[in-house]
């Protein structure tokens, strides 16, 4: 959602940090490109002028104008003041009551009913007992998605018969969640096309009813500024305590993603990052400018493995790496845990340096080099895999055959494993352990 703005931004920034000290009229002009730059990519013009003006002030001081490396403290200045932007509002998020009561609400089509099933995955990880609610009486299509989220998380749903009344669903929720056991309940509230006041009226009734600890507001990132407006009338009907961007995997601009904090007040909790269950992360702004600006984000790369690499399979790659036997099964079995953990452009953005390729390595993937790759690998025998100097001549065109790829795309394969494999005996000789190899054959 960002590429065009972190393009932009890299752009700028980077031209400053060229020239070591820089005067006035440089922050000046810089400052122009960035204000057209956010402006473009959709943030609210307000909040644009403000966070300029903010960069401008800090980037003028003597202090900054007469350093060495000026062009790097105003690239700080600017990661600070982009993550004040993003960080409006308390972000803690709170479960408190026996259930915990969280109600989801938005406008139809936002992803309300696919974050509750992605944020009651959440909540098992942290140890919890959910239990989801299809609290949409008007929408028989959206219950028996959530039947079928729930299933796929292994988590109850709750459905009460045709015809019952909202409330009645929230109470009868409540009431099943203590006989189950169960210590959350996450209600997946109806929605309309458009903000009406019997769905404000609704959700109000709904709240002053069961009194959740959190309401949730799901905004589509992809609307645009309609999205700023959407939230406002939401939180002046309930007591909404943050709020869900979702889709901001998405092409679009991302300004509103940028300023809808900033305008309301309210605090982005969560980000949908994906249509899967587990692509949902929690929000932090500090990270999130650091990707913009092409930092990075280390931290979460790092939690992502946790969660998707099987450790001692890890440990055992590195015993591999260092006594140089890391094969093409070892190399495959690496390409698929790392497709688990997420899109590779995706994860190249988390990675310092590397924002700037991860549009080109997306694309590499969305050409299929990787499943070309896998299907090379797929089609020879396990000895081949193990063992590449078997491959003849005569067995290379059979690779190429059962693949259906070329001579030259399965020699090429093999010529950059045994560069890959240099290099990793290299990182390994000095100490580097690996657990995943964050990079593959490229055409």
């Amino acid at each position: 959602m960002f590429d065009d703005l972190s393009e932009r931004l890299r752009g700028v920034l980077g031209r400053l940090t060229g020239r070591g000290r820089i005067s006035e009229a440089d922050v000046d002009a810089a400052m122009r490109e960035v204000r057209l730059a956010l402006l473009e990519a959709d943030v609210n013009f307000r909040v644009v002028k403000d966070f300029v003006a903010r960069v401008r002030e800090r980037a003028v001081g003597e202090e900054v104008l007469e350093s060495v490396n000026a062009g790097q403290m105003v690239i700080k200045i600017v990661h600070d003041e982009l993550t004040t932007i993003l960080g409006a509002g308390d972000r803690t998020f709170r479960l408190a009551g026996s259930p915990a009561v969280v109600m989801l609400i938005g406008l139809q089509g936002s992803g309300k009913t696919t974050t509750s099933a992605k944020l009651a995955r959440q909540l098992i990880k942290q140890g919890r007992r959910p239990l989801l609610v299809a609290a949409d009486p008007y929408r028989p299509a959206a219950a028996d998605q959530l039947q079928t989220l729930g299933k796929q998380i292994d988590v109850p749903v709750y459905r009460a018969p045709a015809g019952t009344k909202v409330l009645d669903i929230g109470r009868g929720a409540v009431a099943e969640a203590k006989k189950q056991g169960r210590d959350t309940v996450v209600l997946d509230t109806a929605g309309r096309t458009s903000v009406d006041q019997p769905l404000l009226q609704e959700i109000s009734d709904l709240a002053k009813a069961l009194g959740p600890s959190e309401t949730l507001l799901v905004v589509d990132a992809m609307v645009g500024q309609e999205s700023v407006a959407v939230a406002q009338a939401f939180a002046e009907a309930a007591p909404v305590t943050g709020l869900v961007l979702t889709k901001i995997d998405g092409d679009a601009r991302g300004g509103a993603a940028l300023s809808i904090s900033a305008v309301t007040g309210l605090a982005v909790k969560f980000l949908g990052t994906g249509e899967k269950t587990d692509a949902l992360e929690p929000f932090h702004p500090d990270r999130l400018a650091g990707r913009i600006l092409g930092m990075g984000d280390v931290l979460t790369l790092v939690e992502k493995a946790q969660e998707h690499v099987d450790q001692k399979q890890a440990g055992e790659l590195a015993r591999k790496l260092q006594r140089n036997s890391f094969t093409l099964e070892d190399f495959l079995g690496q390409m698929q845990q790392i497709k688990k953990m997420g899109s590779i452009g995706g994860l190249l953005e988390l990675i310092p340096g590397m924002g700037g390729a991860a549009k080109e390595a997306q694309a590499a993937v969305d050409r299929g080099d990787m499943k070309r790759v896998e299907a090379i690998i797929q089609s020879m025998t396990t000895e081949e895999r193990r063992d590449p100097d078997l491959l003849s001549g005569s067995r290379k065109r059979r690779v190429a055959r059962g693949s259906g790829t070329s001579l030259q795309d399965v020699n090429r394969l093999l010529k950059q494993f045994v560069e890959m494999k240099k290099v990793m005996r290299q990182l390994s000789a000095g100490g580097a352990k690996r657990g995943m190899l964050p990079f593959g054959p490229r055409r």
